[in-house]
């Protein structure tokens, strides 16, 4: 358990996670520049290109935690750029589907290799899957603690 004494803002694991976010935001801004992508929108072609299969707009705004309000002008200027199609379930007309166009495939490695520079060559993959499993813990106890708080 943390001390619950004041502790300096340097200090404190909320910060860091700040501040780390706030950096995290600044280098995705300038390595996607080149391609006119915002780190959400590549967040949307990143869950696309994972599945390599059309997604509803609902199972896209699950996993980013986002609504359909922030999603649906968001996956227009996705399309409107050539990344995405937009269109209509078959199997249920109710739903948005989007899908990946050949221009946003044929970039994916250009873009990977682009933001696979925002973690040094100095950290191992050891370092790095034992702070991503860290930062997962964390996030599922927030979670939790959340949802205990609405009840």
């Amino acid at each position: 358990m943390i001390p619950t004494e004041s502790i300096k803002i340097a200090d404190q694991l909320c910060f860091s996670a700040y501040h780390l976010s706030r950096l995290f935001a600044k280098f995705y801004e300038s390595a996607l520049s080149e391609f006119n992508l915002t780190f959400t929108q590549y967040l949307v072609l990143s869950i696309l290109w994972e599945s390599e299969e059309p997604q509803t707009l609902h199972s896209i705004g699950e996993k980013l935690s986002l609504g359909s309000n922030t999603l649906t002008p968001l996956l227009k200027r996705l399309e409107d750029s050539g990344w995405v199609v937009r269109g209509r379930d078959e199997a249920d007309k109710r739903q948005l589907v989007v899908r990946l166009t050949e221009t946003s495939v044929k970039t994916h490695h250009e873009i990977s290799v682009a933001i696979s520079r925002c973690v040094p060559d100095d950290v191992s993959i050891g370092d790095y899957k034992a702070a991503k499993h860290v930062l997962k813990m964390l996030e599922a106890s927030l979670e939790d603690m959340i949802e205990e708080s609405k009840k």
